[in-house]
């Protein structure tokens, strides 16, 4: 099985092979999320290798999740190194984070710059500050917090059926693994840094995301001198998964210009 072991234990992960001169990309969940918050669109993104990762105590990964987002890069990093995927350069891969995977990959790309040759940043910001609610609601009413964060996750065009399953997925993670999720991004903050991100950025937001408000996107975008913003229109927090063909379009067609 594909597993590599970490500090946090066995990190399981998946690959679709892709052309050796391809771009390999490595996609990183949000949280409470797992790899199966990625489409098959992204996870099949035409001539290229692509990683979607369990984190930490999610999916398939063993442990109970990091308390901070460095301690994600340090998961991701392993993974990278039992892969031989840490090139130099242009053959390095490209790292998409998803909320807060996209502060994972933020901080790769600024304390890890020889390992990423460029990011894509959905549904993020430069810093992610979680309401009190739902830190509190997580530890005193789990059930209540999920639907609150399901509420605010999807926007209201999005199928039932989708945010039925964002549902179910979130009572999977559990309680424990799910406040440390929200607790590293409520400590992440790389808003005086993210002007030395050096590498080319593509930021796609929802333009209904209530979670990250599409401000948090322009930030990044207008801060990141090599920076680009796609706004999908009337998607919510949950981009890659209302929209998935534009979203793979965007990406594809990103990962296949040179920078």
């Amino acid at each position: 099985m594909p597993y590599v072991q970490t500090a946090e234990g066995k990190l399981f992960y998946t690959r679709r092979e892709g052309p050796q001169d391809g771009p390999v990309l490595v996609l990183i969940h949000g949280a409470g999320g797992s790899r199966l918050h990625w489409p098959p669109q992204l996870r099949r993104i035409p001539k290229a290798t692509v990683y979607t990762v369990d984190l930490p105590g999610h999916g398939r990964s063993e442990g109970l999740g990091c308390r901070t987002i460095e301690g994600y890069v340090a998961a991701v990093t392993d993974l990278l190194e039992e892969n031989t995927v840490d090139f130099a350069g242009a053959s390095a891969p490209v790292i998409v984070g998803h909320s807060m995977g996209g502060a994972v990959a933020q901080k790769m790309a600024l304390d890890e710059r020889e390992r990423v040759s460029a990011l894509v940043l959905l549904s993020t910001g430069a810093r992610l500050r979680v309401a009190p609610a739902i830190l509190e609601g997580i530890e005193r009413d789990f059930e209540q917090a999920v639907n609150l964060i399901t509420e605010y996750a999807w926007s209201s065009g999005a199928p039932p059926s989708l945010i039925g399953l964002g549902r179910k997925a979130l009572r999977e993670t559990g309680s424990e693994v799910l406040l440390r999720d929200f607790l590293a991004c409520d400590r992440f903050d790389v808003m005086g840094r993210v002007e030395d991100i050096d590498v080319p950025a593509l930021i796609v937001a929802g333009s209904a995301d209530r979670l990250t408000p599409i401000k948090y996107s322009r930030f990044l975008s207008e801060r990141i001198p090599d920076g680009r913003l796609v706004t999908v229109a009337g998607a919510g927090h949950m981009v890659m998964l209302e929209r998935p063909e534009v979203v793979a379009e965007a990406i594809q067609a990103f990962v296949t210009t040179d920078h």
